[in-house]
């Protein structure tokens, strides 16, 4: 088994998980886990989000998966709550199902080190 198919599988494995959790078995995409990062991240729990703090939390979600890859660094909380990151250095130019895989490892790690997978 490649290294792509094991990460194949944990992507799979997760997906599965949280789409039982958090979408009544409706399969979760990668936004919407993405949206989830952002949440916990946030650590103010589930609430109603206008669309710029969904895009927010996002953004957040995208920083912090991408952190141990040496892109963002955590700069701290502003004074409503919000993490911030500043960019370390510029992804490198990649085709879409590049950025698609790039994005899921992360995730994958984010979720393995939360111990989840």
């Amino acid at each position: 088994m490649t290294d792509r198919d094991v990460m194949r599988e944990k992507w799979n494995r997760l997906v599965k998980e949280l789409s039982h959790t958090f979408s009544q078995g409706e399969d979760i995409d990668l936004d919407g886990i993405l949206f989830l990062i952002g949440v916990q991240e946030l650590g103010k729990g589930y609430q109603k989000f206008k669309k710029d703090e969904k895009i927010n939390l996002m953004h957040i979600a995208i920083c912090r998966v991408l952190e141990p890859y040496g892109y963002y660094a955590f700069e701290g909380i502003d004074a409503d709550g919000w993490p911030h990151y500043r960019l370390i250095q510029s992804l490198p130019y990649l085709k879409p199902g590049e950025q698609s895989w790039l994005m899921k490892e992360a995730v994958i790690h984010y979720f393995e080190e939360l111990g989840v997978i």
